[in-house]
């Protein structure tokens, strides 16, 4: 059975600003995100990507007194599906997820996922286009 896949926002973002955002449904198929996250991205979604609410909206209230909102709406989301892949780039969202014992993996991760599955040829130009965005990329997680 494959994963859930559930993404929050900054993914989106990015892979929208550098023109891959179809990445992910070459990659897992159809992706799940809040209304929260949709809102965020602030653009019409496509199609292999579904709204989906958290049903303990406590969950995501306590997430949020630490997170924002798409990311705390994304992680309690996260924490309800069984054998889920969280989509998540920033580093408190991360943390927290990791405490959690959620699986999780970040834009970058994609990026490199896409290449090891041959749907783009070259990381570096990739991340070239990233690093013209406003997305902050650490020199750590590039090399």
């Amino acid at each position: 059975m494959q994963a859930i896949i559930i993404s929050d926002t900054s993914c989106l973002i990015l892979l929208d600003k550098i023109g891959k955002l179809s990445l992910l449904q070459k990659l897992y198929g159809k992706i799940i995100t809040t209304q929260i996250v949709a809102d965020e991205f602030g653009s019409n979604l496509p199609d292999y990507i579904t709204i989906q609410n958290p049903q303990d909206i406590n969950t995501q209230l306590v997430l949020g007194a630490a997170l924002d909102k798409g990311e705390a709406s994304a992680l309690a989301l996260a924490l309800e599906q069984p054998n889920c892949l969280l989509i998540i780039d920033e580093s408190r969202g991360r943390k927290m997820a990791n405490q959690l014992g959620l699986t999780i993996t970040g834009t970058l991760g994609i990026l490199a996922q896409a290449k090891l599955n041959g749907y783009v040829s070259l990381l570096k130009p990739l991340l070239d286009q990233v690093k013209q965005t406003d997305f902050r990329l650490s020199d750590r997680l590039i090399k």
